[in-house]
């Protein structure tokens, strides 16, 4: 007997919730069923097993993110957009640290295709066409882009910036001006 109120929707929405005050590598079957004071295998009725969990949990942070950001970028160009992007993209990462993990999640190529990291990869080069890069350069730059996100997010988000009294807003705000230097430098001539 399936029971009242569980959907595959809904436990995905309770296991982002999850993810994001214990970890994703804490989501499981099992802390799902006793955040819900279920048994597991009444959850099996609604998901086969934690990698579809994952998964879902996964698309869902992809999309919650690619719909913040491009909220954030419409209307901009060139560094207006660039800062919008990241920081929207920082920002989620701050306020949903295990959502942010899952989006992260290695998706078989299908899924990912599928998926809203698609529109991501899309916003990236919308904001790089202010810049004015050919190819092979934009897929160059969205790279860097995603490399430098990602890597000042996990490293402020595990404490690295805290050692010295320059704060990590300026650190930011910096790494932003040199993103769009570096982005203005590359432009076809």
């Amino acid at each position: 007997m399936v029971r009242a109120g569980l959907s595959p929707e809904r436990l995905t929405r309770a296991g982002a919730e999850l993810a994001d005050e214990a970890g994703f590598d804490q989501v499981t079957l099992s802390a799902l069923a006793r955040h819900f004071d279920v048994k597991v295998a009444s959850l099996y009725s609604h998901l086969k097993n934690s990698h579809e969990l994952k998964t879902r949990i996964a698309l869902f942070a992809l999309e919650e993110l690619a719909d913040r950001v491009a909220h954030a970028v419409a209307g901009r160009a060139g560094k207006d957009a660039l800062t919008a992007f990241a920081n929207a993209y920082r920002d989620y990462a701050r306020a949903h640290p295990g959502r942010y993990d899952a989006a992260r999640f290695r998706l078989d190529p299908q899924t990912a295709a599928a998926s809203a990291g698609v529109r991501h990869a899309q916003m990236a080069r919308a904001i790089l066409r202010g810049y004015d890069l050919a190819e092979p350069d934009q897929t160059h730059a969205v790279r860097m882009l995603g490399s430098v996100f990602h890597g000042y997010v996990s490293l402020e988000a595990a404490g690295g910036f805290s050692h010295t009294d320059v704060a990590s807003q300026d650190s930011w705000a910096w790494t932003l001006d040199s993103l769009d230097a570096a982005l203005r430098r590359r432009a076809t001539p």
